[in-house]
């Protein structure tokens, strides 16, 4: 189970694939947000992005794009990235590869992007060889665990300051069982970085 940082070991087992990107002279980070888009959540992320002046990347659902378009389009237009997330968030590990490399092509008739993230983090070997010709693979280095039932809000917000550094990508989520720990945790998080002096860009 991958925890706040990926082990060193894990990180080798898909070499090209983007953990983090400092820039050289630049304390930067790259905020992204998995699972949605969704009605209940994701307008209110955009919103609260608007208000810090963040952009950040969306790694959609492709099912959940067919469902709420609209909400895509809006992610698109107020500048954000967007990236594929498979069509129905399934596990790489858990699904044999033909299966897995269609859902995520299947997504693509919806999702307009070159980045893809695997859902929770983990996919086959060969789903990644597979993948990374087509895709450049954004995993990250700091998963704020928003959606863990044994997160409190504060220990969530603590995760972004005990393990972000320059370049890190950091992972919250735009869903529904990551709404009250990702809605305290976010604003604190985004002030306290800008505090530190970082810049937010785009993967």
């Amino acid at each position: 189970m991958l925890i706040e940082q990926p082990p060193f070991i894990y990180r080798m087992l898909f070499p090209g694939a983007v953990w983090r990107k400092p820039v050289e002279g630049e304390k930067t980070v790259y905020l992204t947000f998995d699972d949605g888009p969704i009605p209940e959540i994701t307008p209110w992320v955009l919103d609260l992005l608007d208000k810090y002046d963040v952009k950040a990347t969306f790694f959609c659902v492709g099912d959940n794009v067919r469902k709420y378009p609209e909400i895509y389009k809006t992610i698109l237009d107020r500048g954000h990235k967007v990236g594929n997330h498979t069509f129905n968030h399934i596990q790489g590990i858990k699904t044999f590869s033909k299966k897995y490399l269609e859902n995520t092509m299947l997504a693509t008739k919806h999702i307009d992007s070159d980045l893809f993230r695997p859902p929770h983090g983990h996919m086959r070997i060969g789903q990644y060889f597979t993948l990374r010709k087509y895709y450049k693979i954004i995993m990250w280095d700091v998963v704020t665990r928003d959606y863990s039932k044994l997160m409190t809000p504060e220990k969530v917000f603590n995760n972004v300051k005990k393990y972000t550094r320059d370049g890190s990508v950091i992972v919250f989520h735009d869903s529904i069982k990551s709404e009250t720990n990702m809605k305290y945790a976010l604003p604190r998080s985004i002030e306290w970085l800008k505090k530190q002096g970082y810049t937010f860009k785009l993967l």
